[in-house]
């Protein structure tokens, strides 16, 4: 990195998208590719340019954020990733009869199980679309496991691997999503199907794409989430309908910056090369890009332990959550609210500054109430 963020000559035009991409990553290091879960958190909070970038860039944001000195516990345990593959392996199994039976189909003969190998994930794409046109054509049922599919966010293309898809003799294409969390008396833990939800709705979304160059084809709204039943490790199958995530997920991607108009926005010679950098320089290169920090994000981002220290440290409302940010309006510091509450700042027209002030009123009441009835309830315990 430069020793000025905004020195060093201007950028030639010719260079490329994706070789800006590389040297922000930096030139050795491997790109960390996007899956369904981290591109369904990023359209969960489109605002945040910070994350787009480093995603868009393939950077390894587990490790810039160690270097930073907040590492996060985000992300899966080796323990739920070797369950979830060993239950993953048990659905699929004997040419997936178990997955089968959970679709009403008895008999694996009489589904296909096209070949989708392929050099690159740009082939696998093309070779995932081909099988599904072939096999929409046939009239006859397919499963496709582990397919590829492409999706455009932000002006960069993102390739995504469903556990796998069932194409039904009359067109339809349905998601499976097999998941390792169990399903008690029928039902799952009400936040994992959200996720789950989520997830499948950006498959849903790459899938469409497909469908809609491809005649006699429809992609079902309602995927199929397979968890192990009870407390056993029998496969069982739940209809999900995400239509809901879908909508949002397609509303929020679009109004995604695209990936090129912020890396444009950088100061030259800005790098969040883990490898190459100190933790200073990785420090100055991330504070280059806007966040937009919400409690939400320490589910669902590397990066949030380091984010939330710079929210705190900002003093921004945000930082409380995107539900009081919208109720204050204007404010957006906590220093900013307090001095409202307190008379010191602010329109009283404001109806935010109008409702901290009748609740400030109203909490030196409650606690003026409460001290006049202490030295009587004294009292009364002594007699």
């Amino acid at each position: 990195m430069s020793a000025s963020l905004g020195g060093g000559p201007h950028r030639p035009p010719q260079t490329t998208l994706r070789h800006r991409l590389a040297e922000l990553r930096g030139p050795a290091a491997v790109p960390r590719p996007l899956d369904a879960r981290a591109l369904a958190a990023l359209a969960a909070n489109p605002g945040c340019r910070r994350r787009a970038i480093l995603d868009g860039a393939g950077v390894d944001k587990t490790a810039l954020a160690a270097k930073l000195g907040a590492p996060s516990g985000f992300g899966q345990s080796q323990f739920a990733i070797a369950r979830g593959n060993a239950f993953e392996a048990k659905v699929k199994a004997d040419g997936g009869r178990e997955l089968l039976r959970l679709l009403g189909i008895e008999e694996p003969s009489a589904v296909d199980l096209p070949e989708l190998a392929a050099a690159g994930p740009e082939g696998r794409a093309a070779r995932t679309a081909l099988a599904l046109r072939e096999a929409t054509a046939a009239g006859r049922w397919a499963l496709l496991d582990h397919p590829m599919l492409a999706l455009e966010v932000a002006g960069s293309p993102v390739y995504l691997e469903p556990d796998a898809v069932v194409v039904h003799p009359d067109g339809r294409w349905t998601v499976v999503e097999i998941k390792s969390f169990p399903m008690i008396d029928g039902s799952a833990d009400a936040s994992k199907v959200g996720a789950a939800a989520r997830q499948a709705a950006v498959y849903v979304l790459a899938l469409e794409r497909v469908a809609a160059v491809t005649e006699g084809a429809r992609v079902a709204h309602t995927v199929l989430l397979v968890c192990p039943k009870d407390f056993s490790n029998l496969p069982t199958g739940s209809p999900v309908d995400v239509r809901k995530q879908l909508a949002v997920t397609r509303r929020q991607l679009t109004r995604l910056t695209r990936i090129e108009e912020i890396a444009d926005a950088l100061p030259e010679g800005v790098t969040f090369d883990v490898a190459e950098c100190s933790a200073e320089q990785l420090a100055a290169a991330v504070e280059c890009v806007p966040h937009a920090y919400a409690p939400e994000c320490l589910s669902a981002c590397e990066l949030a332990f380091h984010c939330r220290e710079r929210a705190r440290a900002a003093d921004v409302v945000a930082a409380l959550g995107r539900s009081v940010r919208g109720e204050l309006g204007g404010l957006t510091t906590i220093g900013a609210v307090l001095a409202a509450a307190r008379g010191e700042w602010g329109d009283p027209d404001d109806p935010a500054v109008g409702a901290l002030r009748r609740a400030r009123a109203l909490r030196a009441e409650a606690l003026d109430a409460a001290a006049a009835r202490v030295p009587g309830e004294v009292v009364a315990c002594a007699s």
